[in-house]
């Protein structure tokens, strides 16, 4: 059995295209499908399902995945014991929620790769979940603890929203003297089929029947949205805090979530991984003042 082939599995798997798996690699999609179907042939089982827009897993590809990962886990640790000296190289893939992503970790981490030259660091910073079992990212900041899967789970720490306007808002209508006068306000809220996770259905903590007029599905989204005048948005204290665009409105009241990192148990012993890991831990411990 041909590693290579293997790895051409996992891409596939991974991407759910032949063709998205021919780009990841670098490769023409001939040579994908072939070396695919001479890994279903000395196996001999059929591997994926190919339709027309995709290639699904069959079941005998779901157990095969398995394996796989695990020989992907040991090359990635064989790699990593015969390495000739400690320095740190290769790629590294954070997924964040883009609020934490661009407007915290974007500006700090090319103080990591300054430190090692070597090191690569692919940010995702965009709404959405990461599969860590594909490795759509190596590192993944989420605002939930994993219960179940082979993950490791470390609290990065917890931050605060409240309510924000900007201040030509707040002149023209008025600034709300409770919460039950936010229903008299235009205001900025989140779009709800595109959450992806309950943490972020936070709403009706301030207001119950809150009805935004404007819904976008981003945290740096609403931010500028508020910052534009739009109306009263839930904010990031971290981000809105110190915008001298955007006001505090009734600041007594706030609610509070986490983040976390969260890996695959199979690469926290890869030296680049357990670094850029340990590297959001510090600059979160530096600046944590800011949450």
């Amino acid at each position: 059995m041909n590693w290579d082939d293997i790895r051409i599995f996992l891409a596939v798997a991974r991407s759910g295209q032949i063709l998205g798996a021919a780009r990841a690699l670098n490769l023409n999609h001939a040579t994908v499908a072939r070396r695919l179907t001479a890994l279903e042939t000395a196996l001999g089982s059929t591997l994926f399902i190919r339709r027309t827009n995709g290639s699904d897993l069959s079941p005998s590809g779901e157990r095969f995945l398995v394996h796989a990962e695990a020989m992907e886990s040991a090359m990635l640790a064989a790699s990593e014991s015969a390495g000739a000296d400690s320095r740190i190289d290769g790629v590294v893939r954070v997924g964040a929620p883009d609020g934490f992503g661009v407007a915290f970790l974007a500006p700090r981490l090319g103080e990591l790769t300054e430190r090692h030259k070597g090191l690569r660091i692919e940010l995702v910073p965009v709404p959405r979940a990461f599969s860590l079992s594909r490795r759509e990212a190596d590192i993944a900041v989420t605002l939930e603890r994993p219960r179940e899967g082979r993950l490791v789970a470390r609290k990065l720490t917890d931050y605060r929203l409240g309510l924000y306007a900007s201040q030509p808002y707040l002149d023209r209508n008025g600034t709300p003297a409770s919460l039950a006068d936010l229903a008299a306000h235009r205001l900025v809220g989140y779009v709800e089929d595109l959450l992806y996770t309950a943490s972020l259905d936070y709403t009706a903590e301030f207001l119950k029947g809150w009805h935004s007029s404007l819904a976008v599905s981003s945290a740096m989204g609403q931010t500028e949205a508020v910052r534009a005048g739009a109306g009263i948005g839930i904010l990031h204290a971290f981000m809105a805090g110190r915008d001298t665009g955007l006001v505090p409105v009734l600041p007594a009241h706030t609610l509070t979530r986490s983040y976390w990192t969260v890996m695959h148990e199979d690469l926290r012993t890869i030296s680049r991984v357990a670094l850029v890991a340990d590297f959001l831990a510090e600059i979160v411990t530096r600046d944590r003042a800011i949450f």
